[in-house]
Formats: structure tokens, C-alpha cells, sequence
């Protein structure tokens, strides 16, 4: 379906930076280049009938449990869910999940590219993120969740757009067929989105006109979330890390959502959120040094239901939503001072969310113990 798209809204930067893989054909390319550790899969097909890829490392679980998750939940006894070898520690991660949050998918590509050769795909080392990486049982990537919302946007990059988020949200939220954009969160008011009711629908939804962010979980749901659904029930991970693009424009920084999940894991969840931002605040990615304030989880309300409290209360996996900023506008920091988010920052922050939240879950074991 083709789409009547302001050519101001395609233009790209006539240098991107290498490390830049955002794009469906730049990530199937990558992930097809030979990687030596991990094996890729195809976990399902989204509604337009486009892969969905992931990709492996390690050794899965090789045993079942006794009961559901539900059932382990009455039992008082995760593990009769998990299986006997509950000890394995899974990490999970998937970007896109709107196709126009290239930030979360230029991260996991560069994560890939790390846990293969100890260096992103700029030649930085991270010598710590890869040796936590070859500790941990089993890590499942996927750069690329909502394939047909990304093969929707056509661009592999924005250029910089000064201080309007006018133009990311053309591209993700859609516009009227006047040019007016939906936005957010006006976006969410129809789902089914019926795409001859725009100019251009954006990446959130699917071919379907569904955005799997919201999807009918415990109706029909779609394929994109079948596969994630079917995919978690197989691998039962203990943390599940879901990462978008939409820092708050007056704290133009990294930020993690406290999501719509099990009381019992709000713990788990607090002590991760701190980890990754005190981690954050210390490397320079947040507005300011101080710890106290910006890796504080009591700064976060609880998000509504969505596709994070879903895949939660399907297999009992801790899930965390983390907002990055975007590459193509300006922000401001706690101050009011002017934030630029260069694509180099942007992949540190990335990254560095990852490794803090791979070392939490490899220091402190999984939701086996973040139950006790």
C-alpha cells in the first residue's frame, strides 16, 4: 500500500554513522552476515506475512514444569512452572515493537554485534557487558517486533528536526488524510487502525492496522503477539526488556516505565530500575550525576495494561519498558538547558541498559528468587 508521505518527513542525513542498522533490510543483512555465536530463528510471521527473527545464545531450559503458571502461582512454588532447571538465568529483549523507535533496534543490533566479537559495531569494546553476556544461561534478542510497522516507515534515519517531535510523530502515530498528525495518545482511540482513513497510519500498528502494544490479549490476538506469546511459554525468561523510543521532552534522557505487572516482582522491578539509571546518571546519560534523584523508582507510576503486563502474566517474567530519546529532535535536561542526543549517545545509554539489566539478573538469580 503505497502512502503519500511529505518528502519532508523522508529526508535522511547524507552521512550515517555505520553502526546505524535500523532498517528491515539492514537487520536482515546483519543478522545473515555469519554470526559464530548466536543461531537466528524465525519465532513467527507477522499479519502481512513478514518474519519476525530473533536471535539465540546459549541453552534453552530442555525441561518442562508440572503446571501452568497460573497453577505454580497457587501452588505457592514458581518452579513447578519453570521446570527443574529453574536455575538458568534468561534474558529477553525486544525493539520495535512501533516501527518508528529505531533507537531500540540500533541497540540490540549493536548488543548482537557485542555478545559476537566484545565490540559494538563502532569498534568500542565492552569488556564487562561481554563477559556478563557469556555468563548467562540464554539471551534471546529480537531487533525487530512489529516488522511490518518498520517496512512501513521508509527511512533509515531522520535528520535532526531542532526541537519539534513533529516529525517522529508523523512517522509512528500517523496523520490524518488533511496532514494533521494523530499523535499520542489519540493514536490508541482505534484499533483496529483502518489505514484509508489516514495519509499515512504510521509504525505503531501492524498490516493489520493493530498495535501489538495494545493488542486484544485474551481475544484474538495477533500474530506478532502469538509469537511472543508462544516463544515465552518455550523459553520461560526471567527478565523481558522491551525498548522504545519516547524520553520525556523535559528530561530528554533515558527513562524506564514501571510496568503493570505482579505486586510480588515490584521489588525485583526497583531494584533493576535502580541499577540501570545510577549506572546511567554515573556514565553521563542522565540529566544529572545525582543518583538519589534520577535513579529513584518511587519517581514512576504504574503504566496502564499492555503487551508488557501480558507477556508478564503469561509466563511470569519480570518486564521492563525503557523510553529512550530520539535521534531526530532536541529536548531540555531537569534544568531547562537544551539536550541534543547525538546517535553515539543514544547507543552508550542503549547498551549500557542492557548490561545493567543482564548484571541484575545474572547477580541475582531470576524470578525464582525475586518471588521468595
Amino acid at each position: 500500500m503505497q502512502f503519500n508521505i511529505p518528502a519532508s518527513h523522508t529526508a535522511e542525513p547524507d552521512d550515517i554513522p555505520s553502526f546505524w542498522l535500523s532498517s528491515v533490510d539492514n537487520v536482515t543483512d546483519f543478522l545473515n552476515s555469519g554470526l559464530t555465536l548466536g543461531r537466528v530463528n524465525t519465532i513467527g510471521k507477522t499479519a502481512g506475512g513478514r518474519p519476525i527473527q530473533a536471535v539465540m545464545y546459549g541453552t534453552p531450559r530442555v525441561h518442562t514444569g508440572t503446571t501452568t503458571f497460573s497453577g505454580a502461582l497457587g501452588y505457592r512454588d514458581v518452579k513447578a512452572y519453570i521446570g527443574p532447571d529453574y536455575t538458568k538465568r534468561v534474558y529477553m529483549a525486544m525493539g520495535a515493537v512501533h516501527g518508528a523507535d529505531f533507537e531500540g533496534i540500533v541497540g540490540i543490533v549493536n548488543l548482537i554485534a557485542v555478545l559476537e566479537t566484545g565490540c559494538d559495531l563502532r569498534n568500542k569494546p565492552w569488556p564487562e557487558l561481554y563477559e556478563i553476556g557469556k555468563k548467562l544461561e540464554r539471551i534471546i534478542l529480537i531487533p525487530i517486533t512489529n516488522v511490518d510497522g518498520r517496512a512501513r516507515v521508509p527511512i533509515r534515519m531522520q535528520v535532526h528536526h531542532g526541537a519539534t517531535s513533529d516529525f517522529q510523530e508523523y512517522l509512528n502515530t500517523g496523520a490524518k488524510p488533511d496532514g494533521q498528525i494523530i499523535g499520542w495518545p489519540a493514536c490508541k482511540a482505534h484499533i483496529p487502525l483502518d489505514f484509508s482513513t489516514t495519509q499515512f497510519p504510521g509504525g505503531y500498528p501492524n498490516d493489520a492496522g493493530v498495535n501489538i502494544q495494545h493488542d486484544d490479549f485474551f481475544g484474538k490476538r495477533q500474530p506478532e503477539t502469538e509469537a511472543l506469546f508462544n516463544l515465552t511459554a518455550l523459553e520461560r525468561p526471567d527478565l523481558i526488556v522491551n525498548m522504545h523510543t519516547g524520553a520525556p521532552g523535559n528530561n530528554y534522557y533515558t527513562r524506564t516505565h514501571r510496568s503493570y505487572i505482579e505486586p510480588v516482582l515490584m521489588p525485583a522491578f526497583e531494584q533493576a530500575y535502580t541499577r540501570i539509571h545510577a549506572r546511567l546518571a554515573r556514565d553521563g546519560y542522565q540529566s544529572t550525576a545525582d543518583e538519589n534523584l534520577e535513579a529513584n523508582p518511587a519517581t514512576q507510576k504504574m503504566s496502564p495494561f499492555n503487551l508488557d503486563s501480558a507477556l508478564n502474566m503469561h509466563c511470569g517474567a519480570l518486564t521492563i519498558l525503557i523510553e529512550a530519546p530520539c535521534h531526530g529532535f532536541s529536548g531540555s535536561d531537569r534544568a531547562g538547558n537544551l539536550v541534543v542526543q547525538t546517535p553515539d549517545d543514544i547507543l552508550d545509554a542503549q547498551l549500557i541498559c542492557h548490561m545493567e539489566n543482564m548484571r541484575f539478573l545474572l547477580e541475582t538469580g531470576g524470578t525464582w528468587r525475586w518471588r521468595a
